[in-house]
């Protein structure tokens, strides 16, 4: 199985300067835990739930910290071909819990590892 065949639906996007309180009611509104982060067409970063709590256990104004200065940046993004093995165990390797996934540099899907432990666990789900 790979990554390509747990995609649905269009990924969720932000600027990078969307306040980091604009940016988790966004997350809320749509219910997931990340946002790709896009300029001029382009993916430059992922905004993430724990990238939120960096923010606030640092006593960052959620009103007034952008996107741009919490995001994860560079991001590591996955083609739609790699195998749901070899992301689960980057995911393990790493500690990310968000996979940007792309095709020829377009994003198409933040999946999640609850997606990968879910297509682990009950290949036959989707």
């Amino acid at each position: 199985m790979q990554l390509r065949d747990l995609i649905g639906g269009h990924p969720q996007v932000c600027g990078p300067e969307l306040s980091l309180g604009e940016a988790s009611r966004a997350m809320r509104a749509a219910g997931v835990g990340s946002l790709g982060v896009v300029r001029d067409g382009e993916l430059v970063g992922i905004i993430t739930e724990r990238d939120i709590l960096h923010a606030v256990a640092a006593d960052a104004d959620t009103g007034l910290a952008t996107v741009s200065e919490w995001m994860s940046n560079p991001v590591h993004t996955f083609e739609a071909d790699t195998s749901v093995d070899e992301a689960a165990l980057h995911l393990l390797e790493t500690d990310h819990r968000h996979m940007p996934v792309v095709v020829d540099g377009r994003l198409l899907s933040i999946l999640s590892i609850r997606d990968v432990l879910a297509a682990l666990v009950e290949p036959d789900r989707r």
